[in-house]
């Protein structure tokens, strides 16, 4: 085992305290602050934190783009990630500071969004650069205690960070990650004389852009030019969704264009469409790029292109997993806690919002239990437990899991007093698909790319969290229309149940996609030769 790595694990614990410390306090300390005052009349305060918080988690997973490429073009994986650890540094600082600020608290949320995405692509990959050929067998292992570090982080930072706001108050409460986030990157620097530090590849004549344009502009005798057409009109799309949003900023957008479609909603759904349309445009004529870029550059391409349609079908996993810090929380609050029952630990879970720690502390213990018990077992019964079987089967838990907390709220709705520990089935089934799902695939996206462009692959990953929220806010901006609310009443569901329904179809609409798709994609090995 690489010695370097115990300097990666121990930053990667300290960094999940501080991030999820913050974020999972945030939508409570949001309902309950001034800083919502200026929502709107007919929003309610818990769908506008909802709509803060899923705003944040969309830059959270934006801005790996701009940490990929600033690593794999210019400064090389270690200093991307230091400079960025900084900048994440202050973000914490200002979250303590200004409580009661808008602009400072905004800021804040800003800077952590800016800071952990642009090290999310790269610690994943940089702990995959220490190994090679000789040892990769040892990389699985490692992928499996560095996701399962991350909830060790996770577990403690959900069971106290609401404990520190409710006993302590905001400045302490987002202090105290902002501290872990400093001790994160102190520990990241200790191990800076033993990684192995693979050079950026800088301005490559072959990089992923590159083969790409190439293949868009290039003539073929007798042939037109199909797949620069498909690309051009996303192009005409994306500009388009962004005028619209333009002209809504004066009024004079189109009656059919939601007024809820904001600046973030746009720009997502815009950038949603040049990867769909430049994607199917470069797939169409990608063999053109051949002879004028080398066959492994234009190999790369082709994978890459493979790889982002098995993330765009994960996307609908995250839009149900990441509101386990919005709605399940809101539902939480309606939810009796069980303070009166002995096997309750109220010495200790005393607010909704701990329930979250239930998610890493399930990872930690279903992550070994998966390797050691169930996988083989299953290898015995025959099956063959495939990267891409684990991430479709997590998929359709997360279905499960939202269905269970459907039935859930229509109890709440019924009027009884519903005890918080009945969330621990979603909770439960949730996590399961969740280490199906995300523990499986850092491996798979960093095998599955090239070494030119694994930190971008990696970035485009973490992209799916961000289209994971755009539907989360396109849906919450959905139900505000009065046509909408009138179709969900008919049903005779409350929102928040026709909402938990809703979502439990699209997971598992994912997954049999997800399934059809699996069946004939082709793996490959990208570690490095030793």
């Amino acid at each position: 085992m690489p010695r370097q790595i115990p300097y990666i694990i121990g930053n990667e614990a300290c960094e999940r305290f501080s991030f999820y410390g913050m974020r999972n306090i945030l939508v409570p300390f949001l309902i309950s602050s001034v800083l919502l005052q200026y929502i709107p009349a007919g929003v309610d305060r818990e769908s506008a934190a909802k709509d803060v918080f899923h705003t944040f988690v969309i830059g959270v997973y934006f801005f790996p783009l701009l940490g990929g490429w600033l690593s794999d073009r210019f400064f090389g994986k270690y200093n991307t990630v230091l400079w960025f650890s900084l900048i994440y540094c202050a973000g914490h600082a200002c979250l303590a500071l200004f409580e009661d600020s808008r602009a400072g608290f905004f800021t804040g949320l800003f800077l952590i969004a800016f800071g952990s995405g642009g090290i999310k692509p790269l610690v994943v990959s940089f702990c995959g650069d220490q190994f090679d050929q000789s040892n990769k067998d040892k990389a699985k292992i490692v992928f499996d205690a560095f996701y399962w570090i991350i909830n060790f982080g996770s577990f403690f930072a959900s069971l106290f960070a609401p404990l520190l706001l409710r006993h302590y108050g905001p400045s302490v409460a987002f202090g105290v990650p902002g501290v872990l986030m400093f001790i994160a990157t102190f520990v990241f620097w200790l191990g800076r004389r033993q990684y192995v530090n693979v050079p950026p590849s800088g301005a490559d004549p072959d990089s992923f852009l590159a083969v790409s344009r190439t293949a868009l502009l290039a003539r073929a005798p007798g042939q037109g030019r199909p797949g620069l057409v498909i690309a051009v009109l996303g192009v005409a799309i994306a500009v388009g969704l962004l005028v619209l949003w333009a002209l809504s900023l004066r009024g004079m957008a189109p009656g059919w264009w939601p007024d809820d479609f904001g600046f973030v909603i746009s720009a997502c759904l815009a950038l949603g469409v040049l990867i769909a349309f430049g994607g199917i445009g470069t797939s169409m004529q990608l063999e053109r790029a051949r002879g004028r870029h080398p066959d492994a550059a234009v190999d790369s391409v082709r994978g890459v292109l493979r790889v982002l349609i098995v993330f765009a079908l994960v996307t609908p996993f995250w839009s149900l997993f990441d509101q386990k810090a919005s709605t399940w929380i809101i539902q939480g609050r309606e939810m009796v806690v069980p303070h009166d029952s002995w096997w309750w630990p109220s010495w200790l879970v005393m607010e909704p919002a701990q329930m979250q720690a239930l998610n890493p502390l399930l990872v930690m213990l279903l992550i070994p239990f998966n390797n050691i018990v169930l996988y083989p077992a299953l290898r015995r019964m025959g099956f063959q437990v495939t990267a891409l079987r684990r991430m479709g089967w997590g998929i359709a838990f997360s279905g499960v899991a939202w269905v269970a907390a459907g039935v859930i709220q229509l109890w709440i709705d019924g009027g009884d007093d519903v005890s918080l520990a009945w969330q621990t089935l979603p909770y439960t089934l949730l996590t399961f698909g969740e280490v199906l799902v995300s523990a499986t695939a850092l491996e798979f996206a960093y095998s599955q790319a090239t070494q030119s462009m694994k930190g971008v692959i990696m970035a485009f990953w973490y992209l799916t969290s961000t289209f994971g929220s755009l539907w989360v806010l396109i849906t919450n901006a959905a139900v505000r229309n009065d046509a909408v609310t009138a179709s969900i009443a008919g049903t005779g569901y409350s929102e928040n149940a026709f909402l938990m329904f809703f979502f439990a179809a699209f997971a598992f609409v994912a997954a049999l996609a997800f399934a059809l798709y699996a069946r004939r994609y082709p793996m490959q090995d990208n570690y490095r030769v030793a």
